[in-house]
């Protein structure tokens, strides 16, 4: 039995409703030792969707975020899962709302489902399949919604384009970057969001030069590109997943709307 994106979408309305939890509390943050921040709501949240995942679908592996940290590195077939219980801990920390639930599903490579759930702004992002996407509000404490957006990219604006760049990861090379385009406003966003407002119309492209993880990207690739868009590395190729020999790390990648790549 394979796990269906309605499964996905509860799971992660689960983990949110535990991170809100913690989030309306005086946490403690820990920095591990990549320097990024660990807070009680990381470990409680993969638990939640570890226990989700294993009830849908007992066979599929999960690559976690949290569970790679401890060491945990499951061996995986064509077909496994991604996580980040929390995407985007720096802006859970500063209590911007602007932080992500990422769970996705890989085959041969490809992100062919996810979801993307931001518990405190209530967006649920949902990739259904590769050409099928949706959005909705959805409350952490209440169910899968029924009432359902479909997501699609924009076509260009010809009065310029909305870039959309990281809060916590902006570079000297992604303003070098975005100098080729006809980029009239850069937005930011936190965590997998900026894939998602591609998807849905409210940004045109996103650069990403610079490290992530395969957990990181995964969900929200599989959103933005059943919503008609493109996540390519700096040569044009298929942003890939499954990277063992790199530690599931990711080369620098574009997010693509309406977008040719130059």
């Amino acid at each position: 039995m394979a796990v269906s994106a309605e499964t996905l979408a509860s799971i992660a309305l689960a983990a949110g409703k535990e991170i809100m939890r913690v989030y309306r509390t005086d946490f403690s943050v820990e920095t591990k030792l990549d320097a990024s921040l660990l807070t009680e709501a990381d470990g409680l949240a993969e638990a939640i969707i570890l226990k989700g995942l294993a009830e849908a679908e007992p066979e599929l592996q999960v690559i976690a975020e949290e569970s790679v940290a401890g060491g945990n590195i499951p061996e995986h077939g064509s077909r496994f899962a991604l996580v980040d219980p929390l995407d985007g801990t720096k802006e859970f920390v500063a209590k911007n709302g602007e932080f992500t639930v990422n769970i996705a599903i890989i085959e041969h490579g490809r992100p062919v489902m996810g979801v993307v759930y931001a518990p405190a702004l209530h967006r649920l992002f949902v990739a259904e399949s590769p050409s099928i996407a949706w959005q909705s509000k959805a409350a952490p404490d209440g169910p899968v919604p029924r009432k359902r957006n479909s997501l699609r990219i924009r076509p260009a604006p010809a009065d310029g384009l909305t870039a959309v760049a990281s809060k916590s990861h902006r570079s000297p090379e992604t303003d070098t970057w975005l100098a080729k385009y006809p980029v009239k406003e850069i937005a930011g966003a936190g965590s997998a969001l900026k894939f998602c407002l591609v998807a849905a119309g409210e940004a045109d492209v996103y650069p990403r030069l610079g490290r992530t993880m395969e957990w990181d990207t995964a969900a929200g690739q599989a959103v933005v590109e059943a919503a008609g868009g493109r996540v390519l590395t700096l040569d044009h190729a298929p942003l890939l997943y499954g990277k063992r020999d790199r530690g599931y790390d990711n080369p620098d990648f574009i997010v693509y709307g309406d977008v040719t790549p130059l």
